[in-house]
Order: structure tokens, then sequence, then C-alpha cells
């Protein structure tokens, strides 16, 4: 007998990102391929204490199942948390706690996607979104990008000219892959948009308080005003990316159709891990933490730009990101990424080629860079053996 899979299976592919890190796990590989956070700022003597305390505490509580929407105290913890940090107004009740930021994509496909609707993203966009996406078989179209994000007048026109719009998929605060940042003029040429068209934002916010310069910019969803952006975040970057909590912040009559989503996918987050996490915020200096991240993650990117500055200045284009974790190379035209990395591999580098990052594909010149999980040292030399192997392919 011949197993019929769904025709969704035929768009979803193994992780570009996924397979790559599978190769870097050799020990004297120097990895810029993956989004991983310094293991070494990970709380973990901290974290044996708050363990302690939950399980002494309330073990049973802790070990037992327990609500979709999330444990109450962290739900108004992060309530508390992005209105002070990104400008917003919601309350606990506007917060479901999601495996990982991760999950909330793809509940959101699932929530607002039939086969032939048409996703709005930028150009390149983080390519674990369009994975999530594709399983409810939309139609992708890339707007028109620049460093200070989507052009407001071609975005003007795909809404004018396109039908069945859906679902708008934005990564404002130093996006993956290229590190960019909106401008606040940006910003609200956005939502006055989105606002004459109604259509749903997702504003993915995973990186947004890792900035190392300047002040943090209001977020699209301290600008809405009609309810339209959905706001996605994690502790993934801001904490531990093993816990897998991350959260949706939206108008309720999002969110209730998310709990509903919820239900059925895993009908809720670790209780322990919510609880744990919660008792951290209580006992310990949060933001102390972050800024400890900050100030590595700030080293690391520096001493990438220099080595990039000191050993290809002049031969690619780069973005000089002003947070985040991963900044992003234009290679020449006529070098391949893809070739190119199986180079780097041989001299024991990686990176993540650039072309899965387009929703379309089309694009082979391109590449992403991590400066987060590698010391400073061997980002060093990481880039000089980057740099060999660029200039013998040319």
């Amino acid at each position: 007998m011949t197993v019929a899979f769904a025709r969704r299976m035929e768009k979803i592919r193994a992780s570009e990102i996924r397979e790559i890190l599978k190769i870097t796990q050799q020990c004297e590989m120097i990895s810029f391929a993956g989004g991983l956070p310094a293991p070494e700022l990970f709380p973990v003597e901290e974290l044996k204490q708050v363990a302690v305390r939950v399980l002494q505490e309330a073990g049973s509580k802790a070990l037992q199942y327990s609500t979709t929407e999330g444990y109450p105290p962290l739900r108004r913890q992060i309530a508390a948390r992005i209105n002070r940090k990104f400008g917003t107004g919601v309350e606990s009740d506007n917060i479901l706690i999601t495996s990982g930021s991760q999950q909330a994509l793809d509940f959101s496909g699932k929530l607002f996607l039939d086969e032939g609707d048409v996703v709005l993203c930028e150009s390149p966009t983080y390519l674990a979104a369009l994975s999530a996406f594709k399983a409810y078989l939309p139609r992708f179209i890339a707007v028109p990008t620049d460093e200070d994000g989507m052009i407001p007048g071609a975005l003007a026109e795909i809404l004018r000219t396109t039908p069945r719009v859906k679902l708008l998929y934005v990564i404002p605060d130093f996006q993956n892959p290229t590190g960019r940042t909106w401008s606040l003029e940006r910003r609200k040429a956005l939502i006055e948009l989105v606002n004459q068209y109604e259509i749903p934002v997702i504003e993915d916010n995973p990186y947004g308080e890792l900035r190392f310069e300047n002040e943090i910019l209001p977020s699209l969803k301290s600008l809405d005003s009609k309810g339209l952006v959905i706001f996605t975040s994690t502790f993934s970057k801001t904490f531990c990316p093993g816990m897998r909590i991350g959260w949706i912040a939206a108008d309720r009559r999002y969110i209730e159709k998310y709990v509903l989503i919820k239900q059925g996918a895993d009908l809720h987050t670790s209780s322990i891990s919510q609880m744990e996490l919660s008792r951290y915020l209580d006992l310990y200096d949060f933001e102390a933490n972050i800024q400890n991240i900050i100030t590595v993650y700030r080293q690391r990117r520096n001493a990438m730009l220099a080595a990039l500055d000191e050993n290809l200045a002049g031969i690619i284009n780069y973005t000089r990101p002003q947070g985040g974790l991963f900044l992003w190379v234009e290679l020449p035209k006529h070098i391949t990424a893809v070739k190119l990395l199986t180079e780097c591999l041989k001299r024991q580098v990686a990176f993540v080629p650039g072309d899965s990052f387009f929703p379309n594909g089309g694009v082979e010149h391109t590449l992403r860079l991590n400066y987060s999980n590698m010391p400073e040292e061997k980002i060093r030399t990481g880039i000089i053996r980057l740099a060999d192997a660029v200039k013998e392919y040319m």
C-alpha cells in the first residue's frame, strides 16, 4: 500500500540551519551558523536554587497539568516588562505563554492562513517563520526593504493591488538575518497602512532588548490603535532557550483563538519551567542579567566587525547592527554562498547561506553570521578563515 501524505508536506523542508549545526558539533569547528546564545551566561547556579524552591514550595502544582493560557504570575510579569520596555499597554489577559516563540509563529499560520492566501514579509526574513507558514500553503510576497525597514510606497502599492493579503510578518528590531532595525518613521508609516487596510501584523521581537547603543525604539504594538498588531517574543535570547518559554501579546479576540489552537497542540507550556522562570524573576535581578548579555555580545560584535574591516573591507558588504545576534553579508555576485560554505567547512568555519532567508529564493551571494556564541579570539580566527576562503574563491 502506498502511504499518502498531506499536500502540505511537499512544502516542508529540513531547516538549513539545523542541518548545518549537525556539522558544527565537531570540536574544532568555529560556527557562525546558529542563533545560539552564549552558554556560559546561563544562570545555572541560580536556577538550581530556584528549582529546589519551586519543588519545595509548590512541587505538586509544578508537576501537574496547568491552564492553557499560562502561569498567571508569569503572565503578569511579562505584561509589566513589555509595557515598560516597549511602550505597550497590555494586561496579563492579553498574554498567552507558548513553547518558544516558534510555536507562536506556527499558531499564527494556523489561525490566519488558508491555501493561496498571501503573506507579506521583509526580504530577506527569518527562515523558520517561512517554514512555519509554509505548512498552511500560502503565497509569499517580499516587500522591498532597505536599511530603515519596509519601503512604505512599495508596501502601499502591494496592498492596493494584491487580493487575499491575510498577514504581514515583520521583525523591526535587529532583524534576523540582517541585524537591521526599522526607523521610527517606517514604523509609523506601516501602522498607517495596516490601519487603512486592516491587515493583522505579526511583530516578531526576540532580540529587541539586546540593544548595544542608543534607546529602544517604540514597538509597532505600542503604536497600534486598532488592535491589529500581534507581538511575539521569547526568553530564549535573553535567558535560556532550553526552557522553551515564549509568548504572544495580542488583543483578546486573537488570544481566545490562539488558546483554542494551543489546546489542540500541547494543552499548555511546561508548568515547572514557567514557575521556575517566574520565581527567578522574583528573586534575582533579571535586568542585570540582560546587561551582562549585552556587554558580552557588544564585545563579540565589535570583534567580528573589526576582523571583517581588517580582512574583507572593500571585498564584501556587511551590516553593522546596533544589537541582536547577527550581521548580514553580501558577497560579490559571482560568488555562490553554498559553494563558499563547502570551502569554509574544510577550514573548520561555518555560516548560513542566505538564499533560504528569501521567501522566493534566487539570491545566492549572501550569508548570515552569528557573533553571540563564539568567544572573541575564535571570532577573529574564524573571520580570517572565511576571508582566506573568499579570496581563494575570487
